[in-house]
């Protein structure tokens, strides 16, 4: 059976702009989940339109009739209780409209984050060759932000000052049709310019939020290797490289500033001159008796509530143009498709479990190295209990099998099967707990020992990780630790040498009772005392178990019931030490780098 694996698309580049609001479709979706908080909010936000356009009308009321009576200081009083009224109405809205709208905000990035994470956690480890772990996480970082900000506050903002706009415009036509008429056709010139500006600033939104994850990306690689930066004394090269991604973040949020600024700029002078215009004519008809005091009062303020609210609103385009960016690029990650996948129906696989792994005519290129072959029709198969040594130069194909073995990757050509069925018919998860492994570097997270040695069987009791310990010579030096199991091991286990975070992974590994042990040269971050204890240790974890063991050191695998030597994705030969040693092939030259005939032999004798 040949399978083919998906083809993995990388991340679009980050010079890609957006273009349309339409990412924000996205947001919408999971905004609307929460109807009723949705509900709460737009009614709070009406009601605050309404009231803030009711204010001008308040004053309108005092002048007309409040001063229109002699400066009765009893009607004065009466309609300044209605603006108070009014006034309180408008904070008691603000403050639920605030409320509603910021727990929207934080709720919808929190189930973005989540689905994202989900997602990301299904994709095979090809499409993290191709994109990097540091710009995904400035994904979920500072584009969340801005989501944020577009849920809890863009959003909010803008749909405030488009009622109050448009409620705004009504008011005015009402009180005065063919002064209004002349302010809407001043405010309409400004649409053209903006609509100019507006595509412009899109494509440097996109940009500038780009050059923000390049920071994030340098930050995080050069954090992440700061020993061998200061190691080979290149802080210097290396703050130059920040200093340059900073520098070209500067340059595009300037040019993303300047446009915005323009856009702004233009909508100030055509609206507010519009309305000094609307007030130069209101002003004449006063004069004239035509409308009152109060009218032309209110036509004022209106006037100017209005302009501020289209101005806003072009404030508000940028900032929708910035989080239809970040959406875009969240989406991408949520949209991806991972290569490797459960089959529609699943095959089962043998119970109890045999531990047979038989690779039949395996050719597999790496994504991202098309054009070399990792594996080039390879056959190897293992029988249940048996161990195997994969020992050849560097490059040729020996961790590709691991990978392989537990379905990080499909072959092009070729079928793997475990206990006689394909892996491509098997949910992944279900063949890989089969398999317990043992990476050449001790891969530890930010969590207590206790999390990271049963990060192999979550169930395991105290007892059983002791044991387990015990097993892989970890036992002494757990138990020195401040707080025994429940110590932090800080970022990447740093917290623990070397060697112990390799006995910490040998410990897990032992903790997994798979009946399948991957090796990937376990005892190399060792020193010969504690290797040896391990080696014993892993002799008697190994018994009853199909064993695949990668080897530089040979010394360590004398004793496998075969040794199998890769070369450039071949299988060039395969026997047992004794009768590889006297082939004088690859392995033996291999051997003879290493030690010497009386040397190779005390290793072998020990």
């Amino acid at each position: 059976m040949t399978s083919t694996p998906a083809e993995t698309v990388p991340i679009d580049p980050p010079a890609k702009p957006a273009r349309t609001l339409g990412p924000l479709r996205m947001i919408a979706r999971e905004t609307a989940k929460y109807p009723r908080q949705m509900a709460f909010a737009l009614v709070a936000l009406t009601i605050t339109a309404a009231a803030t356009l009711a204010i001008p009308a308040g004053f309108h009321l005092i002048i007309d009739k409040g001063f229109a009576k002699g400066g009765d200081t009893a009607e004065i009083a009466r309609w300044f209780r209605y603006l108070l009224l009014i006034v309180a109405v408008l904070g008691l809205g603000t403050a639920v409209r605030f409320y509603f709208v910021s727990w929207l905000g934080e709720r919808v990035v929190a189930d973005i984050r989540y689905k994202v994470q989900s997602n990301l956690m299904r994709l095979s480890p090809a499409f993290f060759e191709e994109n990097s772990p540091s710009e995904i996480s400035s994904r979920m970082t500072s584009d969340t932000t801005l989501i944020e900000q577009v849920v809890g506050t863009t959003v909010s903002v803008a749909l405030r000052n488009l009622i109050i706009g448009l409620g705004g415009i009504a008011r005015l036509f009402i009180l005065a049709p063919k002064l209004t008429g002349g302010l809407l056709l001043g405010i309409s010139l400004v649409v053209l310019p903006l609509t100019f500006f507006g595509r412009r600033l899109r494509n440097v939104s996109r940009t500038s939020q780009d050059r923000v994850a390049d920071i994030g990306t340098v930050v995080a690689e050069v954090l992440g290797g700061m020993r061998v930066v200061q190691a080979f004394n290149q802080e210097g090269r290396e703050l130059e490289r920040f200093g340059t991604a900073v520098e070209a973040t500067f340059a595009t949020a300037r040019r993303r500033i300047f446009l915005r600024a323009i856009m702004t700029a233009t909508a100030i002078v055509a609206i507010f001159g519009a309305i000094v215009l609307l007030v130069w004519e209101g002003a004449l008809q006063v004069a004239q008796g035509s409308i009152s005091g109060g009218t032309i009062f209110e036509m004022v303020v209106t006037s100017g509530i209005v302009a501020g609210s289209l101005g806003a609103l072009t404030e508000v385009y940028g900032d929708l143009l910035r989080g239809a960016g970040a959406a875009g690029r969240l989406n991408e990650l949520l949209n991806e498709k991972p290569a490797i996948a459960a089959p529609a129906r699943p095959l089962a696989l043998p119970s109890p479990a045999r531990g047979k792994l038989a690779f039949e005519g395996v050719t597999f290129r790496y994504p991202t190295r098309l054009e070399v072959a990792a594996l080039a029709d390879f056959s190897l198969t293992v029988e249940p209990g048996e161990t195997v040594a994969i020992v050849g130069p560097s490059g040729a194909g020996k961790s590709t099998l691991f990978q392989l073995a537990e379905r990080f990757y499909d072959p092009q050509a070729g079928t793997i099967k475990l206990d006689g069925v394909p892996l491509t018919s098997v949910d992944p998860a279900e063949v890989r707990r089969r398999m317990a492994l043992v990476p050449q570097e001790g891969q530890l997270f930010a969590a207590s020992a206790r999390d990271n040695l049963r990060y192999g069987n979550w169930e395991a009791s105290d007892e059983a990780i002791w044991e387990a310990a015990s097993a892989a010579n970890a036992d002494t030096f757990l138990r020195a630790l401040p707080e025994g199991l429940d110590t932090y091991l800080g970022e990447g286990g740093a917290r623990l040498s070397g060697g112990q975070r390799q006995r910490v992974a040998i410990a897990r590994a032992v903790l997994r009772e798979a009946p399948i042990l991957l090796l990937d040269e376990a005892t190399s971050a060792l020193d010969a005392e504690s290797e040896r204890l391990v080696q014993d240790a892993l002799d008697k974890l190994m018994q009853g178990r199909t064993t695949l063991v990668i080897a530089h050191r040979l010394a360590t695998v004398r004793a496998a019931d075969r040794i199998v030597v890769l070369d450039h994705g071949k299988m060039v030969e395969s026997g047992t030490h004794d009768t590889l040693s006297r082939a004088g092939g690859l392995y033996a030259r291999l051997a003879a780098l290493q030690f010497d005939d009386k040397a190779f032999a005390a290793a072998g004798a020990k």
